[in-house]
């Protein structure tokens, strides 16, 4: 079992930064690919962005590319997502997750566990 749990949501204005962080407990954080999804109200949660154990690797939705960072530190166990110049279609619940035994985890059957999720809400 892996615990994931997500803090550093919050209310901003739009072209604000913000940086969600992602604690991990359980099982050997580095043997897992983590990765970034979010779900905005009355849709489907969608894929944000992922990072591979050894952080050699990562993939960004084209919606946040260029704006959005994904990083980890193996000996906290926690990963984190840079957030900038933040827009109102950012808003949504943020749910970090864990992969293990995937190369490429780009959508929700990879991951085998989730986070609570926290709140993105930006104000434009």
């Amino acid at each position: 079992q892996v615990q994931l749990v997500e803090s550093g949501g919050g209310l901003v204005q739009a072209g604000d930064s913000l940086t969600l962080s992602c604690a991990a407990s359980g099982r050997a954080f580095s043997n897992y690919h983590m990765g970034w999804f979010r779900q905005a109200p009355g849709k489907e949660r969608e894929f944000v962005t992922f990072i591979t154990w050894s952080s050699l690797t990562t993939r960004y939705a084209d919606s946040v590319k260029g704006r959005f960072t994904i990083s980890r530190d193996n000996a906290k166990s926690t990963v984190y997502l840079q957030m900038n110049s933040l827009k109102s279609e950012d808003t949504a619940i943020y749910y970090c997750a864990a992969s293990r035994g995937f190369t490429v985890p780009t959508a929700e059957p990879y991951y085998q566990y989730w986070g609570q999720g926290t709140q993105v809400t930006v104000s434009s």
